[in-house]
């Protein structure tokens, strides 16, 4: 048979994807991307497939050799089909015979029935899938191993521009969306940005975004001197903004403003300004171009967390447009409304929280992005919502947020207002709650108990020290890595575990080690394709393969705990080896510092019990580290093998389960035989229910999200120590989930 030149393919295919900028549409890219590969393969059919996180479905985008009118129009859910297994499985899939295959998908019009063979090959960047690209032959067996490895190549090639490709095509078809008649808008389905309810009138502020061709056509002649002073009045006021946030967010401040403050420093930026200035161009107008073509350079960036850095260029206009014309928008009277806007920069985030707003909704930006991540850490609610109707929402409009799961309740009928707020008891007044806490925590019979708090960014600790907290349980250290581009420098980590430290002066702090891999990726890290992130590289795993990241971070931990009651606990604990690895590693890093003669600490070193693996041979773990924590919710997934994220089997994740109950017991109990701390930090700890059970087994330590704590103390007190034993015991010796759901008063 005749075989292809693939050397010279793989060649032409990267002169394609130079051409990506001079193509004048992105279906035309696609378009000259299927007649490419059709024509060197020899076959007849070449199509592309783009996957839509949002709709969950793979759609045709471009064809060469079916029907053209079905392009946009063929949709696939995640596995239907063999182009849908391919993307789910993402794995190639090669058939000789399609019609012989029980999972081929014929659609009438199209044209594929006579089609013999098929080769459908999922286009991935790292583990992000980004389509399915599918070439066909009307001869049987038409394809083999040569051809499989070069359709590889080619789509990893062209993954990050075919990933462009698909954000400019969403960008486009959401310009012609139209909006959904106002009376028609009940309830909105969007993701949940910032977790929280919110209850208010709503404000639109799709202004909020300097329209900056209308500021700089508003604008009178100006000079290069009124430029140069706008510069220096804009760096002032990021400087000014960057200060306002640094004591309550100083881990991930000085990331967001920094990077507007090296704008204003870039030669490169401001010289393309000064260069149309001195052609003649008024400078709000130069600054409105040049900030134009940045904006566009990275709107083609692939990479979503780069991507996001648009609005950091678009920041910069604006203030530098505004310090120039005097032109500014106000906004007034937003106390107590929740606020929608198509889009909002750091700095709105941050004037709308001084603003004290209730709630946000978002039309663009991601989950991840800068604004969700600086509204989860100033406990404001967020939903991010791809509904243009929501722009024409009238002023004073009621709106109910949910931004637990992602829901917008237009105008909500009052029941269901009460339901959800029944759900997430936010009717109890937490000023009372505040009021009934302790200075120590304690049952009904008088016996201690220790409350420790979750901390996930340095502003956490503010709560957790007006619920008189006994100190910091377990510090997720991964934040400042997630939110960076590049892995943060020891010096850097330095200055946040000691903020952190300094804040609970006194008081035990718990750093748990890099926590990363799962649903927690690195977006400058290169995973590559792994069938399951929560069981691949992640975690200690992770620590311990690239030693350099770890041993950055220890030693960091080690400086930053010098005379403060500082320990270090590793993740994801498998065995007694991986415990004696990572404390092997924290001995050398003792000693590397020591000899450097620097002011360190020497922790207690601790083991996270989150796997049945570690189960099993806690007595020998209990033995070799200091202290225990469990992490009930990876403890309960990896248990009972379900994925409580997963809405099919979501009712499958059952902390009552007896295998957990009597995991827990174990744990504990050899905790206490080894005289080592032990405490539980996890979704049961904040669970009334599961409170009388965890006491009666041992525990005297909980460690949960400081908003928690005020629950957790009424709890606490109004249970009988001395009654909670005998229950746990009569708990432990049932078998059925029924049963124990009863004795709990669990609804099933």
């Amino acid at each position: 048979m005749f075989r292809r030149d693939h050397a010279k393919f793989i060649c032409d295919v990267s002169e394609l994807a130079g051409l990506f900028h001079d193509t004048a549409s992105m279906e035309d890219f696609l378009q000259k991307i299927t007649a490419m590969v059709t024509h060197h393969m020899d076959c007849e059919v070449c199509s592309i497939y783009l996957y839509y996180e949002d709709l969950n479905e793979l759609v045709l985008k471009a064809t060469q050799g079916l029907n053209p009118s079905f392009v946009g129009q063929i949709k696939l859910k995640v596995g239907e089909g063999l182009t849908g297994l391919a993307f789910k499985e993402k794995r190639p899939i090669c058939e000789g015979q399609v019609k012989n295959n029980p999972n081929s998908r014929f659609f009438q019009g199209l044209g594929e029935e006579r089609f013999e063979s098929l080769l459908a090959v999922p286009i991935l960047r790292g583990q992000v899938g980004i389509g399915v690209m599918v070439i066909q032959s009307e001869k049987r067996n038409y394809f083999f191993i040569d051809d499989i490895q070069i359709l590889r190549a080619i789509t990893s090639q062209l993954a990050t521009t075919l990933e462009t490709a698909r954000l400019l095509i969403t960008l486009n078809d959401q310009k012609q969306k139209k909006p959904q008649p106002l009376a028609d808008l009940k309830l909105v389905k969007g993701r949940s940005g910032s977790s929280g309810v919110a209850f208010a009138e709503a404000i639109v502020m799709d202004g909020l975004l300097t329209d900056f061709e209308q500021l700089a056509r508003l604008s009178k002649p100006l000079t290069e001197g009124d430029f140069h002073r706008a510069v220096e009045d804009t760096e002032k006021q990021l400087q000014q903004l960057q200060k306002q946030i640094e004591n309550d967010l100083f881990d991930v401040s000085g990331f967001i403003f920094t990077a507007q403050i090296l704008m204003l420093k870039d030669k490169g930026f401001l010289d393309a300004i000064l260069a149309l200035i001195r052609q003649g161009i008024n400078p709000p107008q130069a600054v409105v171009g040049v900030v134009g073509e940045y904006v566009h350079k990275f709107s083609a960036i692939a990479d979503s967390y780069l991507r996001d850095k648009i609005y950091d260029v678009k920041d910069v206009g604006r203030h530098l447009l505004e310090n120039m014309t005097g032109l500014k928008q106000h906004h007034s009277d937003l106390e107590d409304r929740i606020v929608i806007a198509r889009e909002l920069l750091p700095s709105d985030t941050i004037k709308l929280f001084s603003q004290k707003v209730k709630g946000i909704i978002l039309l663009s930006g991601g989950v991840t992005s800068h604004v969700s991540i600086l509204s989860r850490s100033l406990n404001i609610p967020l939903v991010v919502a791809d509904e243009p109707g929501l722009l024409s929402i009238s002023e004073g409009t009621r709106i109910l947020l949910d931004a637990v799961i992602g829901y917008i309740h237009i105008n909500p009928l009052e029941d269901t207002v009460q339901k959800i707020f029944d759900r997430e008891e936010l009717h109890k007044d937490l000023d009372h709650l505040k009021k009934s806490i302790r200075s120590r925590p304690h049952t009904k019979d008088g016996v201690a108990i220790k409350l420790m708090a979750n901390i996930n960014l340095l502003g956490d600790m503010k709560a957790a020290n007006e619920f008189k907290t006994d100190g910091i349980g377990l510090y997720r250290s991964e934040f400042p890595f997630l939110i960076r581009s590049s892995f943060p420098s020891e010096e850097e980590q330095y200055l946040i575990y000691r903020r952190l430290v300094e804040g609970m002066p006194g008081k035990e702090v718990t750093l748990r080690t890099l926590d990363v891999g799962g649903d927690k990726i690195l977006s400058y890290y290169d995973y590559g394709h792994e069938e399951n992130p929560f069981l691949g590289l992640r975690s200690i795993r992770f620590s311990l393969k690239y030693k350099d990241v770890f041993v950055t971070q220890l030693r960091a931990m080690l400086r930053a705990g010098h005379e403060a009651n500082m320990r270090i606990m590793f993740p994801m604990i498998s065995s007694v080896d991986e415990f004696q690895q990572a404390k092997g590693i924290v001995q050398e890093c003792v000693y590397d510092l020591e000899n450097e003669k620097q002011k360190i600490c020497h922790p207690q070193l601790g083991a996270m019990v989150e796997l049945p693996s570690a189960v099993d041979i806690i007595n020998e773990i209990a033995e070799e580290a200091d202290f225990l924590s469990i992490g009930t919710n990876d403890l309960v997934q990896y248990l009972l093998a379900v994925d409580r994220t997963n809405e099919r089997v979501a009712n499958l994740y059952l902390p009552q389960h007896p295998s957990v109950l009597r995991a827990l017991k174990k744990i504990v109990d050899a905790a206490i035989q080894h005289r080592k701390d032990v405490s539980i930090c996890g979704d049961m700890a904040t669970d009334p229910k599961f409170l009388p059970f965890l006491l009666g087994i041992g525990v005297r330590t909980f460690s949960v999200d400081a908003r928690y704590l005020p629950k957790l103390h009424e709890s606490l007190s109004n249970i009988i120590l001395s009654q909670t034993e005998p229950l746990a015991l009569e708990l432990l010796k049932q078998s059925k989930i029924e049963r124990i759901s009863q004795l709990m008063g669990i609804e099933t």
